[in-house]
């Protein structure tokens, strides 16, 4: 079984994208045109905003927290259909990872943060945010809830984001398509997906950034989606739980019921494809 990737071609939120189109299991498929993941659509041109509104969104989830919203701007959304929008605001202030190249674009970084990228500190606070997700019960409950939403078809088609689109995003995806019993590799795929949808984005930043850091290259770690971020929180996924299965049920307390609803809503058969 190939997986069948689909990009929404916005022009300004590269890395939006149809989550449908993976295999799944018993033989079945993630359902095109239900749930679709994506990075901040704050910048979305006239047509970006077309082409959303052609999706029929009727829920729209956003993990921003209101400083990362004031430093990048709202989310700018079609009008009809209206979209009711959940939000999840997903932030450690002991992390500012969410905030930092928002931040230093407008130049509003602070001086811990600029420490940490001279220190090369970023990859270890990665892979920290990420153990993060995992164990922090201010994020679980926030993945749960974004879970629970989706099991409602009242709530779909819907999209949910973050700033870039990627590690919230991306963990939330994971925990998704885990859910529906797609293999690790295709999840791995579609994380490590967001790299090629993301590289004009980050060539963006580098640019934008050779005048107010010495070496642009030192944020790498923080505009990457990188296989070992992903293995990190799924290790910490077996070591607290053993397996993904007991961390949704005990981690993120989903009943079967809510897990049933998601594949209810989510997956189809291959005839159905047809």
């Amino acid at each position: 079984m190939v997986a069948e990737r689909s990009s929404l071609g916005l022009v300004n939120a590269t890395n939006a994208r149809d989550l449908g189109g993976y295999p799944a299991a018993g033989g079945r498929w993630v359902r095109r045109g239900r749930l679709y993941r994506a990075n901040a659509l704050n910048r979305l041109t006239e047509a970006d905003i077309e082409t959303l509104g052609g999706l029929g969104l009727a829920c729209l989830i956003d993990f921003r927290h209101p400083d990362e919203i004031d430093l990048i701007g709202p989310n700018r959304l079609p009008t009809t259909p209206p979209v009711r929008q959940v939000a999840l605001p997903l932030y450690d202030p002991a992390h500012d990872v969410f905030t930092t190249v928002s931040a230093l674009l407008t130049g509003r970084a602070g001086a811990e943060s600029m420490v940490r990228l001279r220190d090369g500190e970023v990859a270890a606070a990665m892979l920290e945010l990420y153990r993060w997700f995992v164990t922090s019960p201010t994020a679980r409950e926030a993945f749960a809830s974004a879970l629970r939403v989706i099991a409602s078809s009242d709530e779909l088609p819907l999209l949910f984001h973050c700033t870039a689109g990627k590690d919230r995003t991306g963990w939330l995806s994971a925990l998704v398509l885990s859910a529906l019993g797609v293999d690790r590799s295709v999840i791995t795929e579609d994380y490590l997906w967001t790299n090629e949808l993301n590289a004009p984005g980050r060539a963006y930043v580098l640019a934008r950034l050779t005048d107010r850091i010495e070496d642009p290259t030192l944020l790498l770690p923080l505009l990457e989606a990188r296989l070992e971020y992903l293995d990190e929180a799924f290790a910490e996924v077996d070591r607290g739980y053993g397996g993904m299965d007991s961390y949704l049920r005990d981690g993120l307390g989903l009943d079967g019921a809510t897990i049933e609803a998601l594949r209810a809503n989510l997956l189809e058969s291959r005839s159905a494809r047809s």
